[in-house]
């Protein structure tokens, strides 16, 4: 008899580890608990068959117990799960608690007369049997193993008929050990009741489940295809957790923010200066409102602006089951001007000069729209006169400066495109009423709270103007220009109270330039600064009102802004 129980051991052994070699994370981890607890039960019939010690046979029975006890606890819930039957989590831990009081009962054998009354060692045709007793707990034990049998037949039942999504085949298989195990648990023994039944259900029980894990695996299409998404498509896929901590992004995302290489998993996003501009940006505005999910993201390159990528940015909700635990980020490339750069690349150097040509009329007729009805603007406001110009100057002498050094990568084509911007900056004036945009001294708070929307609605006004053209690099530019050239770098500006670099570098250019000619420009309201005066209160608002790290370019500046004012005298 001894070396029936060694090879019912040594199987469920080799199927257990047959198990680990296939497993993988979509398995079922009540499935893995009857893996683990099979083996160790059967090892307890071969310390119970092999002595003739009392204490030892009792030790054998106590580990013959945990699988009694524990096994068709997965076995039941490893029905429902796959029969995708939803148990409250409440439930799985009362069932689980009962069997566990059970095990605990019969740890007490030997000692106590809950699980067994008296136990004694028997020698029956030359082998030792343990006869037993049984006592109140060992009742519990057959009724809470029936209610779990019940449930799992149930289960597989109603499955059957009721549930389409749920293969047919996996759960006809899920019958056989359900059978199989109370077969073997109120089988008893065969062979001159001498033999276990219960060692060779577990082997079939163990075969059935690995057939059954093989094949649901092909079944659970969503992750398979969600995983394969993750690690090899073209969608970038960033975690982040309430808290602004990094928990993880794929492959595609880090190609696409390369600063995610650096990062380690916990690290707070809000201290990377190149994340704070863009991801705490978008993770703001989804807190404020989590209808706004969408975002864009431009990829310049330094080198080579044709290669410049606008990816379309969504913001959702991370879940763990059907709870909130942060957010994902998802990154595709949605790059609109693709089309129209492929067809400029098909056109030969002389097709080129032709189009350009034909077109220069148009483009300065575009120009000269533009400066009209900054001209009208500013003819509203009878503080401003000349700001326009003057501003689109001071632009342009800081852009030369910042682009004689290269700490600062700008592209000839973004150069071009702030310069041309410069004087839509106060379009938004247009929507302010003249009460107000023409009063002569300080405004009120009410007054000055109605003039600040000027800066909103200048960029609503561009992207309205421009929102038909194919020059998308400049309409960005010329509407960050407009909304953002308030915004402070310590983040008390207004209209949105960006902060740091995610104000765009044409807003924190622009800022400098129309700060500097309010200071140096006689207004209604008051007379003109010194140069000294205004340069003063330029370099003490570096840092809180401007960026530092324009402040270098500002001081190279300074002279060619100072002759450029002497001149206009």
């Amino acid at each position: 008899m001894v070396l029936y129980y060694e090879i019912t051991f040594a199987i469920t052994v080799v199927l257990a580890i047959f198990y680990v070699f296939i497993w993988n994370k979509r398995f079922d981890v009540n499935i893995t608990a009857i893996f683990l607890l099979v083996p160790i039960a059967n090892l307890g019939y071969i310390f119970e068959i092999m002595t003739s010690d009392l204490g030892t046979a009792l030790t054998g029975q106590k580990i013959i117990y945990i699988g009694g006890c524990f096994c068709p606890y997965f076995v039941t819930m490893s029905i429902l799960n796959l029969s995708a039957i939803e148990v409250k989590r409440w439930i799985r831990t009362v069932f689980f608690i009962l069997n566990a009081g059970i095990y605990l009962s019969v740890m007490t054998g030997g000692y106590f007369d809950f699980f067994y009354k008296d136990v004694t060692l028997e020698n029956i045709d030359g082998t030792w049997i343990l006869v037993k007793d049984y006592g109140p707990m060992h009742t519990v034990f057959y009724i809470v193993l029936s209610v779990e049998f019940v449930i799992g037949f149930t289960a597989i039942a109603y499955s059957l008929f009721k549930k389409k999504q749920v293969s047919k085949w996996t759960l006809m298989l899920l019958f056989l050990p359900e059978a199989i195990s109370m077969l073997g648990f109120f089988g008893n023994k065969i062979a001159g009741n001498v033999v276990e039944v219960m060692p060779v259900a577990y082997i079939f029980a163990e075969v059935t489940y690995l057939l059954i894990v093989r094949r649901i695996s092909l079944y659970d299409v969503s992750d398979m295809v969600v995983e394969s998404m993750v690690q090899t498509g073209d969608t970038g896929f960033i975690s982040i957790d309430f808290n602004h901590h990094y928990l993880g992004s794929n492959e595609t995302a880090k190609n696409i923010m390369p600063v995610l290489r650096d990062m380690t998993v916990d690290q707070t996003i809000t201290k990377i200066p190149e994340l704070e501009k863009n991801m705490n940006h978008w993770l703001k505005h989804f807190e404020e409102d989590d209808s706004v999910t969408k975002n864009l993201y431009l990829k310049r390159d330094p080198e080579n602006e044709d290669n410049n990528k606008m990816y379309l940015v969504n913001v959702n909700y991370l879940y763990d089951g059907k709870r909130k635990r942060g957010y994902q980020i998802f990154l595709v490339d949605d790059t609109q001007n693709q089309k129209y750069i492929s067809l400029m690349d098909r056109y030969n150097t002389e097709l080129e000069e032709e189009v350009e040509e034909k077109t220069q009329h148009i483009i300065e007729m575009h120009d000269n729209l533009i400066m009209g009805m900054a001209t009208m603007v500013e003819s509203r406001d009878n503080s401003t006169g000349g700001h326009i110009r003057r501003t689109s100057a001071g632009v342009r002498i800081l852009i030369e400066e910042i682009r004689k050094g290269d700490k600062i990568p700008l592209s000839q084509e973004f150069c071009r495109n702030i310069i041309k911007a410069a004087p839509m900056h106060d379009i938004g004036k247009i929507a302010v009423d003249d009460a107000i945009l023409r009063k002569p001294g300080r405004f009120t708070d009410k007054e000055f709270a109605e003039m600040k929307k000027h800066a909103a609605e200048g960029a609503r006004i561009i992207h309205e103007i421009l929102k038909d053209t194919d020059d998308e690099a400049f309409k960005v530019i010329a509407e960050n220009v407009a909304h953002y050239h308030h915004e402070r770098i310590d983040g008390s500006g207004y209209p949105e109270g960006l902060k740091g670099e995610a104000i765009p570098i044409e807003a924190r250019i622009m800022a400098i330039a129309d700060v500097y000619d309010a200071l140096v420009s006689k207004r209604v309201y008051k007379e003109k600064m010194s140069f000294e005066e205004a340069d003063r209160i330029i370099m003490e608002g570096m840092g809180t009102q401007f960026d530092l790290m324009l402040k270098p370019y500002y001081e190279k500046a300074r002279s060619r802004l100072e002759e450029y004012y002497r001149n206009l005298e």
